[in-house]
């Protein structure tokens, strides 16, 4: 015999309300709120720990497995969309209130608290396995890992900047349920630039590049100390993208055998800032290949390559002055070779 449909509700406390669906229900009247805590199982299902036993009407159980699809609502708050599985009615939605607390290359953690029937405030961690990505409109997002290759999307539906030691940043507000009072929340990425293709910038979370943001951008601009993107960044509640320049600071190096480089300097590692993702040392540089040519000026002028040699369709021009070192030595072949360019990529020599 198939056992009865159940609904599934969160109350504003965090708590797991339960319910018979059908309206000729020998539960018809049977509406219980369980005391108990919520937790995050294998295959980032939903698990609900039960404390307290709902009465003689009806089975207690010791925990209930829900599934769904995760995504984050309006407010950051962790939403649960219920798939047609056992005694699961589809469509519900479970809409836990809290907050993310921190955020790693592969995994998101979402702090709620929920209120035992005692009248205390329990926190508990839930943790979401899974990897970043950006979307189409330049958002940073967090892919739920479903198995079978699937995924839901937790999507940041906002705008995010690039402070000064060169880390991603995501502020929103939240409100407070029982003052009413908006707080202001900070999320930081960790992480290192990368420019391997032309319009694009990435920022890599992890060392095997499967974590991280590949941002659509206009074309790069390359000058003496610092490299400049223009990019949009489309959120719902607006029409049109909202445009912002980002902006690298760092150092142009010509190193031996390597290549061109641009040194960047990340940090910021303090206690102040707990949530961050990712890796990283400071400084970290980003490699080039280069076609490099002497000008009028005494300058050197290089058609920028990535590291297969493909062409990124920017240039920059470099005095003396910036390129010492290896730097200097390569000046000086340029001026034996005349009007002659030059490959400054891996594996060169002079």
């Amino acid at each position: 015999m198939q056992k009865e449909k159940l609904r599934y509700e969160v109350d504003p406390h965090n708590r797991l309300i339960i319910r018979p669906s059908g309206k000729k229900s020998r539960l018809t009247y049977f509406r219980r709120v369980l005391d108990g805590r919520f937790k995050t199982g294998p295959g980032n299902t939903l698990l609900y720990h039960i404390k307290a036993p709902m009465g003689e009407d009806f089975k207690t159980p010791h925990q209930v497995k829900l599934k769904g699809k995760w995504s984050l609502n309006k407010e950051h708050d962790l939403v649960l969309t219920l798939d047609n599985w056992r005694r699961q009615t589809l469509g519900d939605e479970l809409t836990l209130r809290g907050e993310i607390v921190d955020v790693s290359s592969n995994s998101l953690s979402f702090e709620v608290t929920t209120r035992s029937e005692k009248n205390l405030n329990i926190k508990n961690i839930l943790k979401l396995q899974g990897r970043w990505q950006a979307d189409k409109h330049n958002r940073l997002t967090f892919k739920v890992k479903k198995g079978r290759g699937r995924h839901d999307t937790l999507t940041l539906d906002g705008i995010w900047e690039i402070d000064k030691n060169h880390r991603i940043v995501y502020r929103y507000e939240k409100e407070q349920l029982i003052r009413k009072k908006k707080l202001k929340k900070t999320l930081t990425f960790k992480g290192f630039f990368d420019i391997t293709k032309r319009n694009r910038l990435s920022y890599n979370l992890s060392s095997d590049g499967k974590s991280g943001f590949d941002f659509r951008t206009g074309l790069g601009r390359l000058h003496g100390n610092y490299i400049k993107y223009e990019i949009g960044i489309g959120v719902s509640d607006r029409k049109e993208p909202v445009n912002r320049t980002l902006i690298l600071d760092g150092k142009w190096k010509i190193k031996k055998n390597v290549g061109l480089l641009f040194e960047i300097k990340y940090g910021g590692e303090t206690s102040a800032a707990p949530n961050h993702v990712g890796f990283g040392a400071s400084p970290k540089t980003i490699k080039f290949g280069a076609d490099a040519k002497l000008t009028k000026k005494d300058e050197v002028k290089f058609s920028i390559r990535n590291e297969d040699g493909k062409n990124l369709g920017m240039e920059l021009k470099l005095s003396r002055k910036l390129l010492r070192g290896d730097g200097e030595a390569f000046i000086k072949l340029l001026k034996q070779k005349k009007e002659a360019a030059l490959y400054v990529g891996g594996g060169w020599r002079w």
